[in-house]
């Protein structure tokens, strides 16, 4: 009988995430959360910057037409 070409699908990604796929240790997963966390608190602490800079360059900007 031919199978479906969904369930042979299926059955091959199974295999190869439960045998072919290495994941990561406890340990790596911390350390590669963590650079994330700092990563992304950088990244919000840069567009702040730049968000108060355009801010304040637009109220000099509305200033000067009144």
């Amino acid at each position: 009988m031919k199978k479906l070409k969904l369930l042979t699908d299926l059955e091959e990604s199974y295999t190869e995430l439960r045998y072919k796929t290495s994941w990561p240790t406890r340990t790596q997963l911390v350390k590669s959360a963590i650079i994330v966390l700092i990563a992304s608190f950088i990244i919000a602490l840069v567009i702040l910057c730049m968000d108060q800079i355009v801010e304040n360059i637009m109220k000099l900007i509305y200033s000067f037409k009144h």
